[in-house]
């Protein structure tokens, strides 16, 4: 498959998650700022899950750009990804209709941390096709947010089960760390457009 087809894919399924996230959105039951205050806790929500599947919109899409190509295994580890950030909309909308508690907030803990690791895994499969002087693996470098957000999340996870609220604190954190963005990335993209360090230079 060409990337590219890969990508326009990827971008689907994610346009896919947005709207099922967004027809879960209920009106106030009455119209009042009252009513608006009631359903702040379900605008948290999917504000807090649009932001994580922008994110991953991001960083895929600047991923993929930097890629030589794609093989089987890169297709699997794709939809590997795709699985997990496709619970999104379930895992969002039981810890908003359960008032966070314990168990959908774990969930949706475990929910992120499984999509983290794919994204690891899909990331890992890109550059081994490319090599370690490829154009990703240069815009990576360390990747210490990407090493880091499953030890994050693993935290997050554990402090739920002392207090889901502080778990969903932990798990909003992780989301705003990754809204800085990578400049090191973006110049790699940058250049690739220019035609310095694509996909199209690095083998």
């Amino acid at each position: 498959m060409n990337k590219n087809r890969l990508e326009a894919f990827s971008d689907g399924v994610l346009a896919i998650i947005i709207t099922i996230m967004v027809l879960e959105l209920h009106t106030p039951d009455e119209p009042t700022w009252a009513g608006v205050a009631a359903v702040l806790p379900t605008l948290f929500t999917y504000l807090l899950s649009f932001v994580y599947v922008g994110i991953y919109w991001n960083n895929h899409h600047h991923m993929i750009h930097l890629a030589s190509r794609v093989n089987g295994a890169i297709l699997w580890a794709n939809l590997h990804l795709l699985f997990w950030l496709s619970l999104f909309p379930f895992t969002t909308r039981w810890m908003d209709e359960s008032g966070f508690q314990q168990v959908p907030v774990l969930l949706y803990g475990i929910n992120l941390l499984c999509a983290a690791i794919a994204y690891f895994i899909l990331e890992r499969r890109l550059i081994a096709v490319q090599g370690r002087d490829g154009a990703l693996a240069q815009a990576v470098g360390r990747d210490w947010k990407g090493k880091a957000s499953p030890l994050i999340y693993l935290l997050g996870i554990a402090l739920t089960l002392v207090q889901p609220l502080l778990g969903v604190a932990v798990f909003t954190i992780v989301a705003l760390i990754w809204l800085v963005p990578d400049r090191r990335v973006e110049q790699f993209v940058v250049k690739a457009h220019e035609g310095g360090a694509g996909p199209g230079h690095s083998n």
